[in-house]
Formats: structure tokens, C-alpha cells, sequence
């Protein structure tokens, strides 16, 4: 295995990750589009994200599948067609048709742009990971960090883009942007191929592990518990993420501020993998709750006294403990589980983003209208969440106890 071009494919994959994170800065989205179609209402464009997030998981799905046919150079090109169709759908969009604009916005932003992210993220992460067996905790980790960062890392660009030239048309520059990205991973990212000396290596480690199928994983209890834990700081998480950019400018911020959010988003997932690598499940999943919890008490702290300072490095915490959970997610199924299976088990445990996507959101739109446009209420219930999440850890401590591949925990 060469050495030098793993990093060189680990550095192409985290480039196409911080292009298809830009799924996540649907609030720099929302504003605009609100200012155009002034029907929507903010649960109806709430929608919109959690389609996206719901199409997210299943096309990882699908990507999963798709592993087990095509290359991985084929299913990047099949990701970035998807988000050329999506983003320059939605680049035609027509004010003067509110109600058939939201129906396509939900299909092209949604669906194709969801979608896409969905198999492309799929193809990187578990292509990439299998050129890092030593490293698999940090290779996840500095992927994610790329699709965590999308939001901020090109977000500014992104909001001087819609000052400049409108919400249309910078949807279409982004249709050609992430389409060329995509293009250029695919050329340069390939699978690693098994020496005999590596074959031999990887068959004697793989007596000691037993790689459960996705049937076998779905049996176990320690999966579900983790899956429901991952629901419950998801949808914590997500609760703040999807209106980052507003909660920042309701406390005298501007919108970008509110995007530091996955600046912490990304670091979280390179502090997660890290300590996954050196600690172990249990650790790195106490350590993502205590972040979430932190979140929780400054954002109401910072709602009560209307402090800028508190709310900012609330959503730095939220940031940390969000970003977490999905790199955890990854090293986690993979050595739990093994790796012979990992594209689809990885892809289903995904799926612990689509209640988390309905919830989240949804509870935030309904609390954030019944208190007339103030987060206070979205605090206190991101506190519940997160302590719905230390019982869960505690089961899964339990129900890991007799697992066959968690020594390493």
C-alpha cells in the first residue's frame, strides 16, 4: 500500500466532502429564499432540509449497493451528476409560482441534492477508509471534518455570491462548481488493491473478527441502542444547525457568525476520530454528550442575558458534539461490526439522520412559532435531548459488555 498516495486520495476526498457539506448551509439558503417567496412559511421551509437530510441516507444507501457493482470512480460521477441536475433546477425556480416553486425546491434541493450528497459521501468514506486500516478513527475524522466545514468554509463566498448576483443564479454557480469537484475526484480517487502480503495479513487479522452483515448487525441490541443515541444527539444537534444563521443575527450576529457552528462541526469530527483511535468508543461518546450538554446551558444562559458571547460559543459546543457523531458512527460500525460489510452497515446506520432530521427541525420550527420567533424554548429542549442520550450511552456500556469485536473499547 503506498503511503504517499493515500494521503494524496484522503486530501481529494476531503476536498469533494467540503463541496457536498454545503447541503448543511440551507440557512444561508433560507433567508434569501424567504425574501423572494414570502408564502413559505418556516416549518414549510424547514421541509426542505429534512427532505434533503432523509434523501442524504437513503442515497448512502443506494451508494452502499451501488459499491457492490460499480467503482468507486463511477458512483463520484453518478454523485456529481445528481447535484448538477438538483442545483440547476432549483437556479429556475419561479417567484411568481410560490406553491410549484416549493414542490420543485423540494425535489431538486432535496431530493437530487440530497441524494447526491448521499452516494458520493458514501463512495469516499468507505473507499478512503480501507486505505487506512491504522487510522481509521482520524482518516473518518479529517473526511468529515471537509463535510462539516462546508457550510462555513463556503459560506462567505456563498452569501457574497447571492448579494451579487441573486439566490438564482448562484444556485447555478454552484451546480458547475460542485459538478467540476466531483469530476476531478473521481479522476483522482481509486480503490486500494490487496497484495498477496496484504491479503495474507488482512485474512490471518480477520480470524479474530467476526464482520457481521447488515441482517446480523440489525439482530444485536448495542446496534439499535447506538442508533437510537445517535438519534438523540443528531436531533439535538440539528434543532440549532438548521437555523444557525438566524439564531446568530436574533443576538446581534450576522448570519456568517452564525456559521461558526460548522466550523466546530468540522474540528469535532478530527477530536472525535483522534480520540476513537486512542480511547475507544465509550469515551469518545461521553466526551460528545458532555459537548452537547455544555451547548445546552450556555445557549440558555445566552438567550436569558441576550449574550452574543455565550450564544457563540454555544454553537461552537453544538458544533463539537454534532460534528462527533457522525465519525463516531463510522469507526464505530466498522470495527464493531468489521469491514467486510461496511459500506451498507455504515449506510444504514446513516439512517439515524432521518429521524433526527424530521425531529430536530420539526420540534425547533413548532417551538420557535409558538414563542414568536424566540430560540429560548429550542435551548431547554436540546438540554432534554442530551440527557436522553447520557441514559443511552449507559445502556450501550451495557449491551456492549459481551460483544465479540469491542475489546478495543
Amino acid at each position: 500500500m503506498n503511503n504517499n498516495k493515500r494521503w494524496l486520495y484522503l486530501g481529494m476526498a476531503t476536498i469533494s466532502t467540503l463541496f457536498l457539506g454545503l447541503i448543511y448551509a440551507w440557512s444561508l439558503f433560507r433567508t434569501p429564499f424567504a425574501e423572494v417567496f414570502k408564502t413559505w412559511t418556516v416549518a414549510q421551509m424547514s421541509m426542505t432540509f429534512t427532505i434533503s437530510m432523509i434523501m442524504f441516507c437513503l442515497g448512502g444507501l443506494i451508494g452502499g449497493h451501488l459499491g457492490k457493482v460499480f467503482g468507486v470512480k463511477l458512483r463520484i460521477l453518478i454523485s456529481g451528476a445528481l447535484l448538477l441536475i438538483g442545483f440547476f433546477m432549483v437556479s429556475t425556480l419561479n417567484p411568481a409560482d410560490a406553491s410549484g416553486s416549493l414542490t420543485k425546491l423540494y425535489i431538486f434541493y432535496g431530493v437530487f441534492g440530497g441524494g447526491g450528497v448521499g452516494v458520493g459521501y458514501n463512495a469516499v468514506i468507505t473507499t478512503i477508509t480501507k486505505w487506512f486500516p491504522d487510522k481509521v478513527g482520524l482518516a473518518s475524522g479529517i473526511m468529515l471534518m471537509g463535510f462539516g466545514l462546508g457550510g462555513l468554509a463556503l459560506g462567505s463566498v456563498v452569501t457574497k455570491f447571492i448579494a451579487k448576483y441573486g439566490i438564482f443564479s448562484t444556485f447555478k454557480i454552484l451546480a458547475i462548481t460542485i459538478f467540476v469537484v466531483m469530476v476531478v475526484a473521481a479522476i483522482i480517487i481509486k480503490a486500494p488493491e490487496a497484495s498477496a502480503a496484504g491479503a495474507s495479513k488482512a485474512a490471518a487479522s480477520d480470524d479474530k473478527v467476526h464482520h457481521y452483515s447488515a441482517a446480523e448487525m440489525m439482530k444485536t441490541g448495542r446496534f439499535w441502542v447506538f442508533f437510537i443515541w445517535a438519534v438523540a444527539l443528531n436531533s439535538a444537534g440539528l434543532m440549532v444547525i438548521n437555523s444557525a444563521a438566524n439564531i446568530s443575527l436574533a443576538y446581534g450576529g450576522s448570519a456568517v457568525l452564525g456559521m461558526i457552528v460548522s466550523l466546530f462541526n468540522g474540528a469535532g469530527r478530527i477530536v472525535t476520530g483522534n480520540n476513537f483511535d486512542k480511547f475507544g468508543r465509550k469515551t469518545t461518546a461521553i466526551v460528545n454528550n458532555l459537548f452537547m450538554f455544555i451547548a445546552g446551558v450556555l445557549l440558555v444562559i445566552g438567550g436569558m442575558s441576550h449574550s452574543l458571547i455565550a450564544i457563540v460559543v454555544g454553537l461552537i459546543f453544538v458544533g463539537l458534539a454534532y460534528g462527533g457523531t457522525p465519525t463516531l458512527t463510522s469507526a464505530y460500525i466498522n470495527k464493531a461490526f468489521g469491514h467486510k460489510y461496511f459500506p451498507t452497515n455504515f449506510s444504514i446506520a446513516n439512517f439515524s439522520l432521518i429521524p433526527a432530521a424530521i425531529i430536530g427541525p420539526n420540534i425547533s420550527a413548532k417551538l420557535l412559532e409558538a414563542a414568536g420567533g424566540k430560540y429560548d424554548s429550542n435551548f431547554y429542549a436540546l438540554i432534554v435531548f442530551t440527557l436522553v442520550a447520557f441514559v443511552l450511552w449507559v445502556a450501550l456500556n451495557v449491551t456492549s459488555k459481551k460483544s465479540d469485536n469491542e475489546g478495543y473499547k
